[in-house]
């Protein structure tokens, strides 16, 4: 999932050729207030060129706290925007509250009823904790949760540049959010990555964790960490070599009757065959992500997306 600001039309246009599953358009952090207006129109008018190009479309909203979560509602839900990523959420009422305001803006946008998607942002000790309510909070909705360790840091008083090279400082943190997801039945996407984006180790370390810890994705500031992602997350020509003779094995056993198997000298019963099976799907998904994007975008497609001045009256 690759982050750029809402107000920023050239960083909105490369997005749409790069090899991302998802991309934000950021209305919190990345924009400032005087600019929150232009960034709203703007990713309202922009969705349909993202989407065109194969990639899931989503907008961080302000925080309920901020009072201006209602106003980005307004003019960002249009027919097509996959979903919003609520920044700073800390309990599963925040949830509900941006549900409801939901169903009423997609009512008056005339979309879809339910269509768009949630995914909390998890930024604070409390929002930790709560996890497993704000990840079941609201049935049909949410879709994934996601880590903020910068704002999550400041919370607990560090400054996110102290975190130690293996970042256990964080460690609780990550584990909660990847079980606590799970146990709802929704993906935990992990932190963006805060350190230098010259630091390539450190990058790959941290990718590498979360992949370790049950991470589903991971949100990407810089398109150089894209690629990265990509691969870490996807599974190997190996794991799907083997998951499929798995598969086959257990498949011919089972015609004729055992439960459970021995497979090139280890136990396989119904547990390791659905996760074999889980894999073998996964594979077919990475491909699909892994699609390369045309390499610009035309002139006449930056156009036929450029902003209204109508501003809050034009609905697509």
């Amino acid at each position: 999932m690759l982050y750029f600001p809402a107000n920023s039309v050239r960083m909105i246009v490369k997005a749409a050729t790069l090899p991302t599953d998802a991309a934000i358009f950021d209305l919190e952090d990345a924009v400032s207030l005087e600019d929150k207006e232009t960034g709203r129109i703007i990713a309202r008018d922009y969705v349909k060129l993202i989407k065109q190009r194969g990639i899931q479309t989503f907008v961080r909203v302000n925080s309920l706290t901020t009072g201006l979560t209602t106003e980005d509602l307004e003019l960002i839900i249009v027919q097509g925007l996959d979903g919003v990523m609520l920044a700073k959420t800390e309990t599963g009422s925040d949830v509900a509250e941006l549900s409801r305001m939901l169903d009423k803006v997609e009512k008056q946008a005339g979309v879809t009823r339910k269509i768009t998607k949630l995914i909390p942002l998890i930024e604070s000790a409390k929002g930790v904790i709560n996890t497993f309510q704000i990840a079941s909070s609201s049935s049909g909705r949410v879709i994934a949760v996601a880590f903020g360790a910068g704002d999550y840091c400041r919370d607990l008083g560090r400054d996110i540049s102290t975190v130690s090279k293996d970042e256990i400082e964080l460690l609780y943190a990550r584990s909660n959010i990847v079980n606590m997801s799970r146990a709802a039945g929704v993906q935990a996407i992990d932190t963006p990555f805060l350190g230098s984006l010259t630091d390539q180790e450190a990058f790959h370390r941290e990718v590498k964790l979360g992949v370790q810890l049950g991470f589903k994705g991971k949100q990407c500031i810089h398109p150089s960490q894209i690629e990265t992602v990509n691969d870490m997350f996807s599974q190997s020509q190996e794991e799907v070599a083997r998951a499929k003779r798995i598969v086959q094995a257990f498949e011919i056993a089972r015609a004729k009757g055992p439960g459970v198997i021995s497979f090139e000298g280890k136990m396989v019963d119904n547990m390791t065959y659905r996760q074999a099976k889980e894999t073998i799907a996964q594979s077919i998904e990475d491909k699909m992500k892994s699609t390369r994007k045309a390499p610009y975008v035309t002139v006449s497609e930056i156009f036929s997306h450029t902003p209204s001045r109508s501003g809050r009256h034009r609905r697509d």
